[in-house]
């Protein structure tokens, strides 16, 4: 089981109010953009060193990220960690009792798995990863 950082989500009210600043203020490399409709999310994609950092905009009033940011913000909306078996992980963390917001995997961007664990349990919102092969 390979473990890393693979990307960590901010959510903003507007992507293009800050590309310039993560791309020219701080130098990251900016990869572009993504529709998730599943999500209801734009999401821009900045790589640093092994993982990314990427910008969540909602695209409608009842996505989870535009809740999250009329509750609490603007801000750090979910850590995610590489999965190499996104199914097996779940599986074994609602063994072991983990409390678990998605029990079956949904579809991310770039055609990842992606599921996400209560934050109740990790004190932040954790996503795991699992990117296609």
């Amino acid at each position: 089981m390979t473990r890393k950082i693979n990307h960590i989500g901010i959510a903003v009210n507007s992507i293009q109010d800050f590309i310039t600043l993560y791309r020219d203020v701080l130098g990251l490399e900016y990869s572009g953009e993504e529709v998730v409709e599943d999500q209801k999310v734009k999401v821009a994609f900045f790589d640093i060193g092994e993982s990314r950092i990427e910008l969540l905009e909602p695209t409608a009033p009842d996505s989870p990220v535009a809740k999250f940011i009329e509750k609490r913000g603007e801000g750090m909306h979910h850590i995610s960690v590489s999965s190499d078996d996104i199914e097996k992980d779940l599986k074994e963390m609602k063994e072991k009792g983990i409390r678990l917001i998605d029990e079956v995997p949904r579809n991310g961007a770039h055609g990842t798995k992606i599921a996400f664990i209560h934050p109740k349990e990790t004190k932040v919102l954790l996503e795991l990863t699992e990117e296609k092969h």
